[in-house]
């Protein structure tokens, strides 16, 4: 897929993401990798209304997260996190929401660094998964503006998990972060994520699992 039609399918992201809540204001960014030596990545800009993107709201990054030659926007602020998903995880797509539900997790379960999810038939959505039996653990990162650092992080937790497939993980406060294949296995995988922890957190809610959010 050349260039233009990655971002076409990363504006569509975009709008449905933004359509669904899970991309307001101007959260959330895509990506995708249009080379792979020397490794390119089309990502968003900084600062634009995830519902509205068009085809020119994108830069084009490479393996240290800068503009390559002739570029001039600013790339998000969190693109090294998607070159250590690009690098480590041989993803082609890696897509962030900022979705109510995956927020609200990341606090609550922030304390035990994760949760595990199973049992679910949404969880076949997810590339490799073959049946509802299955489980896959969830990490969370405590949320800081080093991004540097959170990239370190996510990849030294990868590097100490080789058994334990990660599938996406969650930034605590902040959002999702998850990957696949190409820009449609991406994009699926943000919608089972989200409707696994919309699920999740309205079950808790209907048992009287006692809420995590504490006013400052």
């Amino acid at each position: 897929m050349n260039d233009s039609n990655l971002r076409e399918r990363l504006v569509e992201c975009g709008q449905l993401f933004h359509s669904r809540g899970w991309s307001v204001g101007t959260s959330s960014n895509y990506s995708a990798v249009r080379r792979e030596d020397p490794l390119e990545i089309t990502i968003t800009v900084s600062g634009k209304d995830k519902g509205k993107l068009d085809v020119s709201d994108f830069v084009v990054v490479g393996q240290d997260g800068s503009p390559v030659q002739g570029e001039s926007q600013k790339s998000s602020a969190e693109t090294m996190l998607h070159v250590k998903a690009v690098q480590r995880l041989n993803a082609k797509s890696v897509l962030h929401t900022h979705s109510v539900w995956g927020t609200l997790l990341s606090d609550f379960f922030h304390e035990e660094d994760g949760f595990e999810i199973s049992g679910y038939e949404m969880l076949k959505g997810l590339e490799g998964i073959p049946d509802h039996q299955s489980s896959i653990w969830v990490p969370i990162f405590e949320n800081t503006q080093d991004i540097p650092a959170l990239a370190d992080e996510f990849e030294n937790y990868l590097a100490n998990h080789p058994d334990r497939k990660c599938y996406g993980y969650l930034i605590r406060r902040h959002g999702l972060y998850t990957w696949g294949k190409d820009v449609f296995s991406a994009r699926r995988h943000i919608e089972v994520f989200e409707f696994l922890f919309e699920v999740i957190a309205r079950r808790m809610m209907m048992t009287n699992i006692p809420s995590p959010i504490r006013l400052a």
